[in-house]
């Protein structure tokens, strides 16, 4: 059965840091380009970052400078550190997988073949 599990959420105060994990099982992930977005209640879906199958990274908006995306030589786990974490955080998170190369972009829901439940993160001032 094809996997996406996502944890490491939790609550943590303004200016703190939570490391989130995406643990990939029952396929071949090494040819994907993998993400992690966020959604908060009453707002759309925001991309956070993205690795590439060979390594390149991309990181997002209002994230950028705080977060690092990262992934084990296997290419099971997928990672986000999350630094200075501030009130405008809290959502809820989850990782994505699209066969091939993102170079960058935040491709359409439907462009990703699986997707993780989310895990939530919630900063408290």
């Amino acid at each position: 059965q094809v996997q996406l599990v996502a944890s490491g959420g939790g609550a943590v105060q303004a200016g703190g840091s939570l490391r989130l994990s995406c643990v990939a099982a029952g396929y071949d992930f090494r040819g994907f380009c993998m993400a992690w977005f966020r959604q908060a209640p009453g707002k759309e879906r925001e991309g956070v970052a993205t690795i590439d199958p060979d390594g390149t990274t991309s990181h997002a908006g209002s994230m950028k400078g705080r977060v690092t995306i990262s992934q084990d030589n296997q290419k099971t786990t997928l990672y986000l550190q999350m630094n200075s974490l501030k009130p405008e955080d809290t959502a809820m998170y989850y990782c994505a997988a699209h066969s091939g190369y993102c170079r960058g972009r935040f491709l359409s829901e439907s462009d990703y073949m699986f997707q993780s439940q989310g895990t939530q993160v919630t900063v408290s001032s």
